[in-house]
């Protein structure tokens, strides 16, 4: 087992013994994620931590628009308890970077481009194959193309 998996069934065994209901449903519907992920295919595999890792930022994603959509659909009770969900799942991720640092890195990406060849919003593909593995994990998608686009319009 991963050191992160093992770390989530140690967290999930700590959260029943203290009767922690919302840790510990997160933590199962968690753990059943990843072993759905490791038996889909054709055969049965052990993920690694960064596989384990876009796991949880997979499940963490959908608690956030979950939220959204309860919060828009009139039930605040239920997107309280996604947000909340997310927030214990947070816990397992590397830290988000901010829009500055964001901002910064994508810079860079685009001078890098710029020196490549690769000018005006055409670009995006090739500032976004800079950028995608220095931010992996610590900034959404979403908003990594936002900064792209912002900087290459600009």
């Amino acid at each position: 087992m991963t050191n992160l998996k093992s770390k989530l069934q140690d967290d999930l065994n700590t959260a029943i013994k203290e009767r922690d209901e919302l840790r510990s449903s997160t933590l199962r519907l968690t753990l059943s994620a990843i072993t759905k992920e490791e038996v889909a295919g054709k055969e049965k595999r052990e993920l690694s931590d960064d596989e384990v890792q876009k796991v949880i930022t997979r499940e963490a994603k959908k608690r956030r628009e979950a939220a959204d959509a309860f919060a828009q659909g009139g039930r605040p009770e239920q997107a309280e308890r996604e947000k909340a969900e997310g927030e214990v799942l947070a816990a397992y991720l590397p830290k988000q970077l901010s829009d500055a640092e964001l901002e910064q890195i994508v810079a860079q990406a685009v001078e890098e481009a710029r020196a490549a060849g690769s000018e005006g919003p055409r670009a995006m593909g090739a500032v976004m194959k800079i950028v995608n593995p220095k931010v992996a994990g610590q900034a959404e998608g979403g908003r990594v193309a936002a900064a792209v686009k912002k900087l290459l319009a600009g």
